[in-house]
């Protein structure tokens, strides 16, 4: 079935089975009709998928790719297959198993499907093994995924995929999917976790609740309380008739300390709110969130950094930091981490950044280093736009999130000036040794700042000074690279870093065939030590 006929066909099918009071007046489900009225808000791989299904892929443009110089030390592997026809795949997670650091899983968006690509590797990322999964609910109607996470419990010696489930009905979940083999084989879709979900026991649909941008982090001290808990942060956005206009959007969290390999389904959550609904806040407030990223430090505490973003544009105007000492019961007063005059978000309320058409947002990234107790915060900065365009700027805290250092550009060129043109998608990871590692993709080398390459970093003191390289070796066209539009390429990119083996995981789109399909695939650099 064409992608066209395929929308008109699901749109119809919503229109049909949706609850009276979760949908406008014409049928459509509110979270459509919030993604067709507002430029912000729910996130862009739910925009992206109504994108995906209006795009006409009966013909096949060829679209020219621009080479990069080959460098000996680099070995970009692609790590995804795909369809017959090849489609996007995109937004990457990863994770490895610490007691077989050559054995990743990553994840990523996937077009071919409904839902995911998930690749499982064994020898440090040379080879990949492809799995390719749609979430469904428990009655087995298929719906969408989006905004992989991966994490790895060394607990029950297991990886987790979190995924949202949406578009049917407009049912909208939070689903968590097992491995115990590697990554190999998956818990049955209909038996996923339910996180969180907006439909009661009566089956009754509360499609005025839409959970966007879940991410996942693990407890793997095992002198914790909490030993083995998993936590998932997500978005809980609440909309209004008729437009879809969402008045409340808050930071939520769900932990459990046990998803049972034969049944998930039966795992038991708790939920709290970081930050609690608040109906009459509109726009900028307690209530407007966005970017929850979860930690666990080497205390067994939960650190969630955010950003305070405007439920219905893209706009964030800060950046704030809350802490559970209680395994997720309650949390702190938040703490803002950016400081007056050092931050600046993309002016742009749909975060396009100049020269490309995909949006590009803030991306945060929170890790631990537990060699200093120290957490570090990344994110995209336009403070200094005119002159170096977007830049990755850097705070750091030593005190569990009480007070954050500076900001400080860490996207810099050999003379440590800030790189020239837009870099964005920043991602970090620390390994045992106390090494911070950064990714990021950058247009300093195409001077009209729109082909992206991906640069990785490196920090041995904590994040007090950086070396950084270009470690693709093809540059590639966002704008050829989503079906027609040029429209997504993710919300963020991966790396897992240890002392034996790193992995960069990124969007690249350098085989895309252009407009329509827009291809893009899921890559990784080989980097095992010596």
């Amino acid at each position: 079935m064409a992608r066209a006929l395929r929308f008109l066909f699901l749109i119809g099918l919503l229109g049909v089975t949706a609850a009276p009071q979760a949908s406008a007046a014409d049928g459509v489900p509110l979270w459509i009709r919030h993604v067709q009225n507002y430029p912000g808000g729910i996130s862009n791989g739910v925009r992206a998928r109504l994108a995906a299904l209006e795009a006409d892929t009966s013909t096949v443009a060829p679209a020219a790719t621009a080479s990069l110089p080959s460098f000996e030390d680099l070995d970009n592997v692609q790590a995804n297959s795909d369809c017959e026809t090849p489609l996007p795949q995109n937004e990457t997670a990863v994770a490895f198993n610490p007691n077989n650091q050559m054995n990743a899983v990553a994840a990523a968006n996937d077009y071919c499907g409904d839902g995911y690509w998930i690749g499982a590797t064994f020898d440090g990322g040379q080879t990949w093994a492809s799995i390719f999964k749609d979430p469904k609910t428990s009655t087995g109607e298929r719906c969408f995924g989006s905004d992989p996470t991966v994490i790895y419990s060394v607990d029950d010696s297991a990886f987790y995929v979190g995924t949202l489930c949406y578009f049917t009905n407009p049912i909208s979940e939070v689903q968590v999917w097992k491995s115990t083999d590697g990554g190999l084989t998956w818990t049955d879709s209909t038996k996923a976790a339910i996180v969180i979900t907006n439909q009661a026991e009566d089956e009754s649909i509360d499609a005025t609740v839409f959970y966007d941008k879940e991410l996942l982090a693990v407890d793997n001290n095992p002198d914790s309380p909490h030993y083995g808990r998993l936590y998932v942060t997500f978005i809980k956005f609440h909309m209004t008739l008729p437009s879809g206009r969402s008045d409340y959007c808050p930071v939520q969290v769900a932990y459990t300390d046990n998803i049972p390999t034969l049944d998930p389904s039966t795992a038991i959550w708790s939920h709290t709110a970081i930050v609690p609904d608040d109906p009459g806040a509109m726009g900028v407030g307690p209530s407007a969130n966005q970017w929850a990223i979860p930690v666990v430090d080497d205390s067994g505490a939960l650190d969630v950094g955010y950003a305070i973003e405007e439920c219905n544009t893209a706009y964030d105007p800060a950046m704030f930091f809350t802490r559970s000492v209680d395994g997720g019961a309650s949390f702190s007063d938040p703490v803002q981490i950016d400081k007056p005059g050092q931050f600046a978000d993309n002016p742009s309320r749909q975060d396009t950044l100049p020269a490309k058409n995909a949006r590009l947002p803030i991306s945060p990234s929170l890790v631990f280093d537990a060699t200093r107790g120290r957490l570090l915060w990344a994110y995209q900065n336009n403070l200094h736009r005119g002159v170096s365009g977007a830049d990755i700027s850097l705070q750091t805290s030593d005190d569990f999130g009480a007070t954050w250092s500076d900001a400080e550009t860490i996207s810099l060129t050999e003379t440590a000036a800030a790189a020239p043109r837009d870099q964005f998608f920043p991602w970090l990871s620390v390994d045992e040794s106390g090494n911070v590692h950064a990714i990021w993709y950058d247009n300093r080398n195409d001077l009209a700042n729109k082909l992206i390459e991906t640069f990785q970093a490196l920090s041995t003191d904590g994040g007090e000074t950086w070396s950084q390289t270009d470690i693709s070796t093809a540059a590639w066209d966002p704008g050829q690279s989503f079906f027609t539009c040029g429209c997504f390429i993710g919300d963020y990119n991966a790396i897992a870093a240890s002392d034996d083996v790193i992995y960069p995981v990124w969007t690249d789109g350098r085989n895309t065939p252009g407009r329509p399909l827009g291809q893009t695939d899921i890559f990784t650099n080989v980097e095992i030590a010596s």
